[in-house]
């Protein structure tokens, strides 16, 4: 029985030998699979991050480039605008320069054309307001140099110094944005 006991022994620690040897391969396969884990989670969020970024950079890109859409749409016509000004302006100093008093009806030409160059000029400023574009009259308001642009300086009586006491050229502006600052004249200090 010895024989067999002994056989039996080692067989036990064989076996014994092959288990502790299974469970080393075990552990560090174990441990190899959870560095992995660990490596790959960090991978998924530093790519979860970038993807954020790249959407995030995505909606940025859009909003501006929907607000440069909407300020071409708006501001498109700026430069045709400030030129039609110039025929506003010379349109109005041809209604100022006909003389009230010879507009009646013993004068008809005159009446017909002062009518004409009045409705004109009035419809030119619908077609202003109708595309955002407003006039700037400051006269008795604080000067604002964003807004006007003076002239000349005068002692007036009774005017604060920096209030607009003369507006040579009325100014305009296209959806809040000035495109043209109205030429004053201000009062100064004594």
């Amino acid at each position: 029985m010895s024989i067999a006991s002994e056989e039996t022994k080692q067989n036990a620690e064989t076996t014994a030998n092959e288990d502790s040897e299974n469970e080393k391969k075990l552990r560090t396969e174990n441990e190899n699979l959870t560095k992995e884990i660990v490596l790959l989670s960090e991978q998924k969020l530093e790519l979860e991050d970038k993807y954020k970024r790249a959407l995030a950079d995505g909606e940025n890109m859009r909003r501006r480039l929907m607000k440069q859409i909407e300020d071409a749409k708006h501001f498109g016509i700026q430069g045709f605008c400030k030129d039609l000004l110039e025929v506003a302006d010379i349109l109005g100093k041809a209604t100022e320069s006909v003389p009230k008093e010879e507009v009646r009806e013993s004068n008809p030409h005159l009446k017909n054309l002062y009518e004409g160059l009045t409705m004109t000029e009035a419809q030119l400023h619908k077609v202003f307001t109708r595309h955002g574009l407003i006039p700037v009259n400051p006269l008795e308001e604080k000067f604002d140099p964003n807004l006007h642009e003076a002239l000349f300086q005068q002692e007036v009586q009774g005017k604060a110094p920096g209030t607009i006491v003369v507006v040579s050229k009325i100014g305009y502006k296209l959806h809040e944005r000035v495109i043209r600052p109205a030429l004053v004249g201000v009062a100064k200090g004594p």
